[in-house]
């Protein structure tokens, strides 16, 4: 079984595919970082992200476009991600409250909205799409071993890497992006420049929502093609850890999002050579590793200070 593992085909497989499942985890924890950053705790990002996974399978099933499904993820992420910040900062209701909330309502709705719209679906009637295809860049996919990893994945893959530039560009490079961390750190010194604290942080809401949404889209248009209750699986909730995990940096969590996605990878893979153990370990084992990971990283928190504190004017 160990030599079956370690060939050098299934290697390259699991890789490539860690890099699809760490992707998806990517998007949603970038938007989780920048929300967090600004001083917000967003507990939703599980029904943000089942919320773009609906969208994403109902606007590509009626429109025979996947990027018009693509899009409607990203609409229905801004939208649950707008009721977040309706609660949590408008209202200013306890964060953690709001976020589980929005879960709730999130998988109630979606699942309501899927029946009403396929009466009929069954276990042999589940209503498909054919989703996006592995993209080959071209010159880069024919290098040895590495063009089967890096460079033979959806067009979502690719995009997540770009915009984990994009977010590292702007949290670092820019003005918006210092007025963003000092927020999270010290909001009534932003509030003191003239800077509407509450707008900033519902701006950082919505865009978190948009990435989630997009995450969301990432499993029905490009992994499965289909949609069923609870698909997201509890990424929302491992995308919230990997910030945790990846320090609140996006670079670091670039790498912990890969890693999970290996971990997710290898699980699947064990299952599927026949290994002699209980299934529910292997789809446990992500979340085991996540719990350790999180206790490990505890001590080197780099933590926003002002997270998940509301912003009162004096």
């Amino acid at each position: 079984m160990l030599s079956d593992i370690l060939q050098s085909g299934l290697i390259i497989s699991i890789l490539a595919t860690a890099v699809r499942m760490g992707t998806i985890l990517l998007l949603a924890a970038l938007g989780e970082l920048i929300v967090e950053r600004s001083g917000v705790l967003n507990l939703s990002v599980e029904g943000m992200m089942l919320s773009g996974a609906f969208g994403g399978f109902i606007g590509a099933y009626y429109t025979n476009s996947l990027w018009l499904g693509v899009l409607s993820a990203i609409l229905a992420g801004l939208l649950i991600s707008a009721l977040f910040g309706l609660l949590a900062i408008i209202l200013q209701i306890d964060q953690t409250v709001s976020g589980l909330t929005v879960n709730i309502f999130a998988a109630g709705l979606t699942f309501y909205l899927y029946r009403t719209l396929f009466p009929n679906v069954g276990a042999t009637n589940i209503p498909a799409l054919k989703p996006f295809s592995v993209f080959q860049l071209p010159f880069l996919s024919d290098i040895p071993i590495i063009g089967k990893i890096l460079f033979s994945q959806y067009a979502l893959s690719y995009l997540a890497f770009f915009l984990m530039l994009l977010v590292a560009f702007y949290l670092y490079r820019t003005k918006s992006g210092l007025i963003l961390r000092t927020l999270g750190e010290n909001p009534r010194v932003v509030d003191m420049k003239g800077i509407n604290v509450m707008r900033y942080r519902f701006l950082a809401v919505l865009f978190g929502g948009m990435m989630a949404g997009l995450a969301g889209s990432f499993i029905t248009l490009a992994s499965v093609g289909i949609f069923v209750a609870d698909i997201t699986s509890g990424r929302g909730w491992l995308a919230i850890a990997i910030v945790i995990f990846g320090d609140w940096k996006p670079v670091k969590i670039l790498w912990a999002s890969l890693f999970f996605g290996f971990i997710d990878a290898l699980q699947m893979q064990l299952q599927a050579l026949g290994v002699q153990l209980p299934f529910q370990l292997f789809l446990t084992m992500p979340y085991i590793l996540t719990t350790v990971a999180v206790f490990l990283a505890r001590k080197r928190s780099g933590a926003p200070l002002a997270l998940g504190v509301h912003y009162e004017r004096e």
